[in-house]
C-alpha cells in the first residue's frame, strides 16, 4: 500500500478530521482513507447513472420554491 503525507494542514481542518474520527470511533488516518473513498467514488459516477439519478429527482412534484433549506433537507435524506 502506499502511504501519503500531507503537511501545513489548517488548525481547523486537523481539528475538524479530528472530531469526526472520534465521532465515528476511527483513527485519523482511517477517517481520510474513508473521505479519500468518498470522493473518488462522487467523482468516478458514471454519467448514465447520474442523468438517470437527476431526472427521477426533478420529475416529482415540489412544493414551493428550491431554497437552500430545501435542498438540504434533500441533502440530509440522501435524496441528492
Amino acid at each position: 500500500m502506499a502511504t501519503v503525507t500531507i503537511k501545513n494542514i489548517p488548525d481547523s481542518v486537523y481539528q475538524d478530521l479530528k472530531r469526526m474520527a472520534a465521532r465515528h470511533h476511527r483513527s485519523m488516518n482511517q477517517q481520510v482513507i474513508v473521505l479519500l473513498k468518498s470522493s473518488s467514488r462522487s467523482v468516478q459516477m458514471d454519467p448514465e447513472a447520474f442523468l438517470t439519478h437527476v431526472r427521477r429527482v426533478r420529475v416529482k412534484p415540489r412544493k414551493g420554491p428550491l431554497t437552500d433549506r430545501v435542498l438540504n433537507g434533500l441533502k440530509r435524506q440522501g435524496r441528492l
